[in-house]
């Protein structure tokens, strides 16, 4: 199993960007489909961002409606690490944001769902202010 550890919450303002980082050790990322999910206080966790491998070298990456045009998610294979880049933030997306890898499959993946993902980081907190 993959360690993973996340980093770059904090408080920002609405509209303002931050940049998570999801350190992985004891595997390397590049054989994993990797995702982010977030959860808000009371609510379920759900998929943010997500990439997988599309054939050779080349991984794909799938966004949530909510955030598509807004995050973008990459993977610095040297580093064994992915990222989330987030742009116009805003209130509601406030919560605890988590990044999640399983093991790449025979054919592409085509959903990301929590339950799926057997790694997970301990999560970190992003507030947004109106």
């Amino acid at each position: 199993q993959v360690q993973l550890v996340e980093s770059g919450g904090g408080l920002v303002q609405a509209g303002d960007s931050l940049t998570l980082s999801c350190a992985a050790s004891g595997r390397t990322v590049s054989s994993y489909d990797m995702g982010w999910f977030r959860q808000a206080p009371g609510k379920e966790r759900e998929f943010v961002a997500g990439t997988t491998w599309s054939g050779g070298s080349l991984y794909t990456a799938d966004y949530a409606d909510s955030v598509k045009g807004r995050f973008t998610i990459w993977r610095d294979n040297a580093k064994n690490a992915v990222y989330l880049r987030m742009n116009s933030l805003k209130p509601e997306d406030t919560a605890v944001y988590y990044c999640a890898a399983e093991r790449l499959g025979g054919a592409r993946r085509k959903t990301f769902v929590a339950a799926d993902f057997g790694s997970w980081g301990q999560g970190t907190q992003v507030t947004v202010s109106s």
